[in-house]
Order: C-alpha cells, then structure tokens, then sequence
C-alpha cells in the first residue's frame, strides 16, 4: 500500500505562505507610523538647578542697551551706531569693572543681531549679562 496522504503532506509543507506575513509587517509598520510621532512631541524637558546663587548686583552697576526692529541700538536710551558700540562698551568696562548689562531686544529682532550684539559684550570682557523678557498672559 501506497501512503499518499504523507507524501502530500510533506509537499505541502515546503511551501510557505507568506501573505500572513506580510499582513503582519504592514501592520507594525501602521502602528509604528502612528506612535513615533506622539513620541517625539511628548519630550518632558528637566529644566537643570543650581544651589549657587548669584552675586547682588547694584543698581548704580546695571547699564541697558536697547535693539529695536530696525536695529537701532541704544545704550541706557543713548543712541549708538554699531561703528561706536564697542568703543562705548570697552568705556563702561574701564569706568566699573563689575558692570552689569540688561539687553532688551525687540521681539521680531533677528537672532543674529542679537548674537552680534552679545559677541561686542564679550570682545569687551563683560560677563554680567542678562536679557529682559516679559510674562506671557494667558488668554
């Protein structure tokens, strides 16, 4: 007696159906999709602390400079050429060393400018600088 039912079975066994497979890899691939997203957006930042605390500064000591828009620059409501900035921080260095300076950047100013004016501060060698910021309200 012939056994055909095991022949058969074992042809049947070397074939491999793979559509089952593949509807497994599309559906991970669909889950993936939709979860990578809600990962990259929901980053919980820790903002980091110091227990040092900052030297007081006097008022006599702090100075403002001004940018605006139109990258007007003025220091403590004086206006003051870019030409001239320098020059007039290196003085403030030399009249009190320990100055302190508030910048107060309009808020459609190009960062570059901002940064510029940040390289001039520390061309002259002053370390104390702070930029003003308001509150936002909530609507």
């Amino acid at each position: 007696m012939r056994r055909y039912s095991q022949r058969h079975s074992l042809s049947t066994l070397s074939e491999i159906n793979i559509t089952p497979l593949l509807d497994l890899a599309f559906v991970l691939l669909i889950i993936f999709m939709i979860t990578t997203p809600l990962l990259e957006n929901s980053v919980n930042l820790i903002i980091p602390s110091s227990s040092a605390t900052n030297a007081p500064v006097k008022q006599g000591q702090v100075q403002t400079i001004s940018i605006d828009r139109r990258e007007t620059i003025k220091i403590n409501n004086k206006p003051v050429t870019v030409a001239e900035l320098e020059g007039r921080l290196m003085e403030l260095k030399r009249a009190n060393p320990e100055v302190a300076i508030v910048i107060r950047p309009d808020r459609d100013l190009p960062v570059q400018k901002l940064i510029s004016l940040m390289d001039a501060l520390q061309r002259a060698q002053i370390n104390k600088v702070g930029i003003a910021t308001k509150a936002e309200t909530n609507k």
